[in-house]
């Protein structure tokens, strides 16, 4: 079937004290390259064409882009007017001064954090984490899922073998454990004379990628990082019996259902199996799938979505980001602007229509939203289980030890999933007292 987008309406324009505040200039907005971060280039040229504010982007390849923009925010750089940011970096963001906080200009404006997905203002805009202080719009949601080879799993002697042998039908996985079967299943198998791999999974070590991959076992089995949010008591959920579990189901996963030398894999290398025809399932952010389904050799009839699977709980890990304005832009009230002509529904509808992942109620409250693309539902459902790494001040070294650790034991095969945890916990206890947390 094809994509039934959403129709674009234009843009309601700006108020009248806000363009004439704002007309001229240039601004510069930074974010990742990536499919989505092209859309917006098209998108903003409606800004540009209303505001008579000529946009500049600054798109960064994702395993530099946080150390680029972190870098360049730290130093007191102006490169940047606008930045999409990680939600990790709200934390540090907030508490060192270098994005706006936008309270006033929210209210002064008429932009309501109520018209936005909850998970979305929690995670992207929201430090401390919950309270109604907002340095971000949330611009971009995202969440980590999975899609297959549809047309492999309806061949009928594919159909017939997979019921002998697990005794139910070859479908979307509603547990981890169903997918790790399903994985398995198709490991090493030859299809159309090419010998193929159950799923191509994040295992990269250098930047997030083993952690945004793991997490994904993690949460669904019931990890939790604090036994109670903001306590930094973590000996009994980090280490919990669940989450040892789920570390070491992402261990055979990785040893029984991927390609071969698969061992330093995220989203370039996950996007690249899938589409040469290696495997049957992936992982990626559904930042991805608009593009997947796109594919004119393995999109189309060819390839389907599912959410990330539950095991003890329903939960994905999530992505996405949200629009801040850089505090030491040299074009406040040209920043202001585009924030508030992005907020806009029209913009917003018109914005998901062109491949970018809204977060506005107005878009995914539509009753025709899961009509729009074969992968809206699943969107819907993942957004509504979503879960965060630290957003701490000091995430980037939280997230480095956690990579080493999940690394080490995943794909290196050192120690035990107990030992890992129990390492990681020691890690990060250290972070915290050298915080002043502990």
């Amino acid at each position: 079937m094809k994509i039934r987008l959403m129709a674009a309406v234009s843009a309601a324009a700006l108020s009248a004290a806000t363009m004439a505040q704002a007309q001229g200039g240039e601004l510069t907005l930074c974010w990742a390259a990536w499919d989505p971060a092209n859309a917006l280039v098209e998108l903003s040229k409606d800004f540009e064409a209303q505001s008579g504010i000529k946009m500049n982007f600054e798109f960064v390849p994702w395993p530099n882009f946080a150390d680029r923009m972190l870098n360049e925010l730290n130093s007191g750089g102006q490169l940047c007017d606008l930045l999409i940011g990680d939600s990790q970096w709200i934390g540090g963001a907030a508490e060192n001064g270098w994005y706006v906080k936008m309270n006033d200009f929210f209210d002064a404006e008429g932009i309501s954090m109520d018209d936005f997905a909850p998970a979305t203002v929690y995670a992207y805009s929201t430090w401390p984490k919950g309270t109604p202080n907002y340095y971000a719009l949330p611009a971009m949601g995202d969440a980590n899922g999975w899609f297959y080879r549809k047309d492999w799993f309806a061949r009928p002697e594919i159909q017939a073998e997979f019921k002998e042998k697990y005794g139910r039908d070859l479908a979307e996985p509603q547990t981890q454990k169903e997918l790790l079967e399903i994985a398995q299943f198709f490991q090493g198998r030859e299809i159309d004379g090419k010998t193929v791999y159950g799923a191509s999974i994040f295992t990269e070590r250098g930047s997030e990628g083993i952690t945004m991959g793991a997490t994904g076992a993690l949460y669904a089995w019931g990890f939790k990082y604090e036994n109670t949010p903001g306590s930094y008591d973590m000996q009994g959920a980090v280490n919990s019996p669940e989450a040892v579990e789920a570390l070491e189901f992402y261990k055979e996963l990785y040893k029984t259902g991927t390609p071969p030398g698969y061992d330093n894999a995220y989203m370039e290398q996950s996007l690249d199996a899938f589409k040469s025809g290696q495997v049957a399932m992936a992982m990626n952010w559904f930042a991805f799938f608009p593009g997947l389904y796109a594919d004119p050799n393995t999109g189309g009839d060819k390839i389907d979505f599912f959410v990330n699977p539950a095991q003890n709980v329903a939960a994905s890990t999530l992505g996405g980001q949200g629009i801040s304005v850089v505090a030491n832009t040299d074009n406040m009230d040209g920043a202001l602007a585009y924030v508030k002509w992005f907020a806009n529904p029209d913009v917003q509808k018109k914005w998901w229509s062109m491949g970018g992942y809204s977060c506005h109620k107005a878009v995914l409250e539509d009753p025709n939203f899961v009509n729009t693309a074969p992968f809206a539902g699943d969107f819907l459902q993942a957004m509504g289980g979503v879960q965060d790494f630290w957003q701490e001040p000091a995430y980037a070294q939280l997230l480095l030890a956690m990579q080493e650790r999940l690394h080490n034991f995943v794909v290196a095969d050192q120690g035990t999933a107990q030992e890992a945890l129990d390492g990681l916990i020691a890690d990060w206890t250290e972070v915290f007292e050298d915080e002043g947390k502990l």
